[in-house]
């Protein structure tokens, strides 16, 4: 979608948000329909961290090279990166590229991002890295049943919404009892859209038969795009559980596996495959929850280009 002069000057305050679950080929559309005159902010939890490329769909560099993208390779693996560090840098973003007579494009598909940024950050305190690194030597001397435990004593209702092997929100949910003595689930969030950005909310949707095949598609040709030697360097770096990037759907499969005598390349794959899709049904039910959403089937590109152009002042 080509963006003219005078729809950049009347775009700063806005930005476009499109999301979607894994596999319903937000990347492709975006890519497909958006020109330079638009810059991609990454709202993607894994897409963030250096290394991890295959397994979250990182766009390659040629495809980066056509639109700017912003989010993507700034972190090291082990590092954090909470939906609180995302809110504050595309919010930055967000006033930069207007500036620069630019659509700013929000794009991805950890809810936790989209709604941090979309309804303004939370009350939880900002991570502490003192605290977090504390937090972090404990897990991994006591491990991480303790860790899941521990956060059930002092925060049930948080403890009932996390699997036990989300090692990177359980730490998170301790440091914040940590720092303020209160448990994570006691933090209000904002209710409704913040104000202060005018936001145009897009949700690319498939149905279930659709959807899961596409994911069944996009898990194999990452198996041949090379995703066990992208595994194998990446445990050469030193992974374990405690990295957050290692949490991921198409990455954590693979700590089972190095640790089960048992499980197979190929069943690594199927668990893989099975996870997304289960994942996919959980993003939908988020996204639904969300406030102004509008829903579009990512073929339907006339209909969203119309969409964009009416919310952009074309």
């Amino acid at each position: 979608m080509a963006i003219s002069s005078t729809q950049r000057e009347r775009t700063q305050s806005k930005a476009v948000v499109i999301f979607g679950p894994t596999g319903v080929g937000k990347t492709d559309l975006i890519l497909s329909t958006f020109d330079s005159g638009a810059e991609i902010i990454s709202a993607d939890s894994v897409q963030v961290y250096r290394h991890f490329d295959i397994g979250s769909a990182k766009p390659s560099i040629e495809e980066r090279r056509g639109i700017i993208h912003h989010l993507i390779d700034i972190m090291d693996p082990w590092e954090q990166f909470t939906a609180g560090d995302f809110a504050l840098s595309a919010q930055r973003l967000v006033g930069e590229i207007g500036k620069r007579g630019r659509v700013p494009l929000i794009s991805g598909g950890t809810a936790y991002y989209i709604k941090e940024f979309a309804y303004g950050m939370s009350e939880s305190p900002k991570s502490d890295p003192d605290i977090r690194r504390e937090v972090a030597s404990l897990v991994e001397d006591r491990g991480g049943d303790w860790a899941y435990s521990y956060l059930k004593e002092i925060d049930p209702v948080y403890h009932s919404k996390i699997n036990r092997n989300d090692i990177y929100r359980i730490s998170r949910a301790i440091e914040v009892y940590y720092q303020s003595g209160r448990p994570l689930s006691s933090f209000s969030s904002p209710a409704d859209l913040r104000r202060d950005i005018d936001l145009l909310m897009l949700c690319l949707e498939r149905d279930k038969a659709e959807l899961d095949e596409r994911i069944d598609r996009r898990v194999d040709s990452m198996a041949r795009m090379g995703l066990y030697d992208e595994i194998r360097h990446i445990f050469s770096l030193g992974a374990d559980e405690s990295w957050p990037a290692m949490q991921a759907i198409g990455y954590k499969e693979f700590l089972l596996y190095q640790r089960s005598g048992e499980l197979s390349l190929s069943g690594v794959l199927s668990m893989i495959k099975q996870s997304s899709k289960r994942y996919a049904k959980r993003q939908m039910t988020f996204f639904r929850s969300l406030e102004g959403v509008k829903f579009f089937h990512p073929d339907d590109r006339a209909a969203i280009e119309r969409e964009v152009g009416f919310f952009l002042g074309r």
